[in-house]
């Protein structure tokens, strides 16, 4: 179901061992100990469990989905585990036993609309896979749109891999939003990325039916085939030279380099809780990604239009501190109860 974004994360984190493997400055070295579970809820828990109790291995990177990780974080604290997430989340958890090392939403869907509502329209629609991922960035999407007097003209969503679409192309159609915020994945993004593609092609529709999307990096584009032409993503990080692993594989990269930096020089390290290797590297001089409060990375937001196979950058901000429970957002309210519609 997200199986291009499984491997875009396992074949960084590979890449990112190899490296610190082959790295003299370094006094530290990788062996992988691995277990596939197959994108089955029920088994990340168990297999996380198993890596712990039967290996010397304490930190774990993996996980694509947030119920994927939610299901890990009590192993993790059972057995003193350390989980190195390398994707894009929602926000509003900071577990102690967790390194989120990609993006937030004030670093990516804020950013991202901020940009969008004056530039495409006010008028939006929202789709998204019927789990955490999905219901979070409606939510802060909502408040957004509103604060900005922008009109939310739907909420809908789906199962994981369901692609049974007409219902919500059929809304599209009627409604007409200046863009859509597509929080699906895997099958069901790319299934309506082709749907849509299908309903632009109407003259009705020209220059109309933006996407926009916080997850969808370049490791999707060979799934998403031409239908995803257009797409306006926002991340950390997009492949210069237009590769094809996107965010997914380079901050699965660098979660192991960040790891790497934060043992060396300290022999025995790997077995103490996170935030005492980051406050024992920052007395020793390094400036660790993540912050000592949350455990969350500074990133960068970028902006950027898939064209031609591959994005091209619109805006960039500095590195931004990550607020997962974004207790800076804007105080902007309109009176009165919000209604949700949602299918």
């Amino acid at each position: 179901m997200y199986a291009a974004l499984s491997r875009a994360s396992r074949e960084g984190v590979l890449q990112g061992v190899r490296e610190v493997n082959a790295d003299p400055r370094l006094d530290v070295s990788f062996r992988v100990i691995e277990r596939d579970p197959e994108g089955r809820l029920d088994r990340y828990a168990p297999l996380c469990r198993e890596i712990l109790q039967v290996s010397e291995a304490r930190h774990i990177f993996g996980c694509i989905t947030s119920a994927s990780r939610k299901e890990v974080i009590p192993e993790l604290e059972r057995f003193d585990g350390i989980l190195w997430y390398p994707v894009p989340y929602e926000g509003f958890e900071a577990s102690e036993r967790v390194a989120y090392m990609h993006s937030c939403p004030n670093q990516h869907l804020l950013p991202l609309l901020d940009w969008a509502l004056p530039t495409l329209g006010a008028r939006t629609y929202l789709v998204g896979s019927n789990y955490i991922w999905g219901w979070e960035m409606a939510q802060i999407a909502r408040e957004r749109v509103a604060a900005a007097d922008g009109q939310v003209l739907g909420d809908r969503y789906l199962a994981i891999g369901d692609t049974d679409l007409d219902h919500i192309i059929e809304d599209i159609r009627a409604l007409k939003p200046d863009f859509i915020l597509n929080s699906l994945i895997g099958d069901s993004s790319y299934a309506f990325l082709a749907r849509l593609s299908e309903l632009k092609r109407a003259p009705e529709f020209a220059h109309r039916l933006t996407v926009l999307s916080c997850n969808f990096t370049e490791c999707e584009i060979g799934a998403a085939g031409d239908a995803a032409e257009g797409l306006i993503s926002a991340g950390p990080w997009f492949e210069p030279d237009g590769g094809t692993g996107g965010s997914f594989h380079e901050m699965a990269r660098q979660s192991v380099h960040e790891l790497a930096l934060l043992l060396h020089g300290r022999p025995g390290a790997e077995g103490l809780a996170l935030a005492e290797v980051l406050n024992a590297a920052m007395r020793a001089g390094h400036a660790p990604r993540l912050d000592p409060a949350h455990l969350h990375a500074r990133q960068p937001a970028i902006i950027a239009r898939l064209e031609s196979g591959r994005f091209h950058e619109i805006k960039r901000l500095p590195a931004l501190r990550a607020d997962p429970y974004l207790t800076h957002r804007s105080q902007t309210s309109h009176g009165g109860s919000m209604l949700k519609v949602v299918s």
